[in-house]
């Protein structure tokens, strides 16, 4: 099996990404309104901001979770003893944020989610009836006035060498959200892992945009669309002295959100938020 990338241009873009979705977790498109040079530009000047001692001046709030997340509180993933190899910082509009980077990812952030909106109806049109009958409303319209949408802007550093044994860029896991929404990074190491248990390279050409499936779709459709397992490994060679920059975007629902009978957006973000040992 092989993650193939989808012509967002094309006619039947709708029914080749969403069974993509459905086959694998993940989309990958191309040929999408999402501008590269303005990633790019991304890429290079948040770069630099983790490469400042400026940073320090932007630790998280834990209660809002807004800030700059540095290595020695990096996730572990659930399952996983390890950190994984990354700091990374939470962008939300209401949040804090260097005022010269503020407006350039503030563009981006409302672009991204108005496409995250268009994708959203793609999933729920070609969602069979007996799926969509679990929404509880429109897939695009949980995401409408949502404060929760969360950019995380990563920063992956060379390594140095003296990682702990065992410890990857991201270890195995799945998404909490609905969608997440993922311009290819500036560097390789994106794998999902397909049904068959092995690991599958995400399309990195740069210009891709990447998006996948999180646990609060594959609650809300009835575990019809699967929340793929992926990772990030580390580079190998002469690459373990390049940094890698991403960009996720984590399309969050409303808090009062109704997923299932089980959850709302916020009891499930909060239960998930514990496993990770973040709140």
């Amino acid at each position: 099996m092989k993650l193939e990338a989808v012509d967002y241009q094309s006619k039947t873009a709708s029914i080749e990404f969403v069974e993509s979705l459905r086959q694998t977790g993940f989309g990958v498109l191309k040929n999408h309104p999402i501008s590269q040079q303005v990633v790019s530009n991304i890429y290079k000047n948040w770069e630099a901001f983790f490469n400042s001692k400026e940073k320090g001046d932007y630790i998280y709030n834990k209660k809002t979770q807004d800030g700059f997340f540095p290595q020695s509180v990096s996730e572990v993933a659930k399952g996983f003893t390890k950190k994984d190899i990354k700091e990374y910082y939470h962008y939300f509009p209401w949040g804090k944020c260097p005022s010269d980077l503020r407006e350039e990812i503030d563009r981006y952030y409302k672009e991204t989610t108005s496409l995250a909106a268009k994708l959203l109806s793609w999933i729920e049109h070609e969602s069979p009836k007996e799926v969509s009958k679990h929404y509880k409303e429109p897939l695009s319209s949980m995401i409408t006035d949502s404060e929760q949408t969360l950019l995380r802007i990563l920063h992956y550093p060379p390594l140095q060498g003296n990682e702990e044994p065992d410890a990857i860029r991201a270890a195995a896991h799945e998404d909490i959200n609905l969608i997440t929404i993922l311009p290819a990074a500036n560097e390789p190491g994106l794998q999902v892992k397909a049904k068959d248990g092995t690991w599958l390279d995400v399309p990195c050409e740069f210009g891709n945009l990447i998006v996948n499936i999180g646990d609060m779709l594959q609650e809300a459709s009835g575990h019809y669309f699967p929340s793929t397992t992926h990772r990030v490994i580390n580079p190998v060679g002469t690459d373990t002295t390049k940094a890698r920059i991403s960009l996720p975007l984590f399309l969050h629902p409303r808090p009062n959100v109704v997923l299932s009978d089980s959850y709302t957006a916020e009891s499930y973000l909060q239960e998930r938020l514990r496993e990770l040992g973040v709140v």
